[in-house]
């Protein structure tokens, strides 16, 4: 018998809670075969079976397990099981077949009758139902058996939205043990809060050539790249460039010092079903448009699946987050600790907008800048943002970071 135990995940991390088991408490398991899954402070990972035999959970679903804590046993002097299922397969498949034909009369005329026992509701409630266009999925049947009623169709019209059975002014509470994961987001937000000294500026960006270049390239794009051509390769592009302007912005506290980054680690923040993670693309100063798509979209699966490692969330010197997808207009985003900055994008809305002197229909952005004041003076996230909003509303400039013709002219 072989004890399988926690395994350590991380300088910081000195516990975990067992998600989930992914085979039971007596299953036969494969050396390597994935048996549970376990959530740190910052990741979800998966535990594995050291050893072929039969499985003895010890630990269960939602225990907290201090690292090196048995999760659970293997014995592995078990003999595997042989299945007898492929042995008595053909004796089935025989006497299926025998009667085949005199049963295909049979099961025609029992076919309407099947149908009909499936109609739990009696004649007056199938018409009204029919007549109001009500689902009888969403009526409760209070007669024998579950049968709808006309009672029961008549009060969930009277109800409309109601969720089936359940009382109209419930007051009942759920409790629920909050994961690691959520504790861990909780925890550092009110850090972020408490240590940072977080003001936030605003600006909007007309998106209109960057909705253009989409528009007219991203077939073209996605046939020779692989990838679709998203806002978050032009933000990406953009928000790198002024980093580098202004290194700042790039920058964190530790201790005394101020310690400066000469590359660009761009977290991306990535709503995943267990919480918010801020995977990082690392040198996305250095990298192509179509590479930032590919890294975004291999993080942000990764993120929805639970996979990210901690490798993968840990560093990051600017975060992005983009509140549109979900419809928001305008936020304060909160800064992602030990980071100085981060840029929220927001929904794009049409909006009139006055250009050279007439009204036009624009596409537009707000774009809200988080920033450490102790670290960030106005001028400099003012002037970051601004430059962001410049390469943003004229996306030529992100090739070489300024107009082609003062480039050509070195001014």
């Amino acid at each position: 018998m072989i004890e399988i135990k926690v395994p350590p995940v991380g300088e910081s991390i000195s516990e975990v809670t067992l998600v989930k088991w992914l085979k039971n408490d007596g299953d036969y398991v494969e050396r390597d075969e994935i048996i549970c899954e376990l959530e740190s402070e910052k990741a979800t990972f998966e535990l594995n079976a050291e050893q072929a035999g039969i499985l003895q959970t010890v630990a269960k679903e939602g225990d907290t397990l201090n690292i090196g804590d048995v999760a659970c046993k293997i014995d592995e002097t078990a003999a595997k099981p042989e299945s007898a299922a492929p042995a008595a397969a053909p004796k089935a498949e025989e006497k299926k077949e025998e009667p085949k034909k005199e049963a295909a009369p049979q099961a025609q005329a029992a076919a309407p009758a099947a149908a009909a026992s499936d109609v739990k509701a009696t004649p007056v409630a199938n018409a009204i139902m029919a007549d109001k266009k009500v689902q009888p999925e969403s009526v409760k049947g209070s007669g024998s058996m579950g049968r709808i009623l006309k009672s029961d169709v008549l009060a969930a019209l009277e109800n409309p939205g109601r969720t089936p059975g359940k009382p109209l002014y419930s007051r009942e509470d759920r409790p629920q043990k909050m994961s690691n994961l959520r504790k861990t987001i909780s925890r550092r937000l009110v850090e972020a809060k408490n240590t940072t000294a977080m003001l936030t500026t605003f600006n909007e960006v007309d998106m209109t050539r960057i909705m253009e270049i989409r528009k007219v390239y991203k077939d073209k794009f996605k046939e020779q790249h692989g990838v679709n051509l998203g806002f978050m390769s032009f933000f990406t592009k953009a928000c790198c460039i002024a980093l580098q302007e202004w290194p700042a912005v790039n920058a964190y506290i530790d201790g005394d010092s101020v310690i400066y980054h000469e590359y660009c680690d761009i977290s991306i923040a990535v709503s995943a079903p267990k919480g918010l993670v801020v995977p990082v693309i690392r040198n996305a100063e250095s990298m192509a448009m179509n590479e930032i798509e590919a890294k975004v979209v291999e993080l942000a699966t990764k993120a929805r699946d639970n996979k990210l490692t901690i490798e993968e969330m840990t560093g990051g010197t600017f975060t992005i987050t983009n509140g549109g997808v979900f419809g928001s207009l305008m936020s304060t985003p909160i800064i992602n600790i030990p980071q100085s900055a981060i840029l929220g994008m927001h929904k794009i809305q049409d909006r009139p907008m006055a250009i050279n002197g007439k009204v036009e229909i624009r596409p537009m952005m707000y774009l809200a800048l988080s920033y450490d004041h102790r670290i960030i003076d106005g001028r400099e996230s003012v002037g970051f943002l601004v430059r962001v909003k410049e390469l943003l509303e004229n996306p030529e400039l992100l090739l070489i970071g300024k107009d082609p013709v003062k480039a050509l002219l070195e001014l």
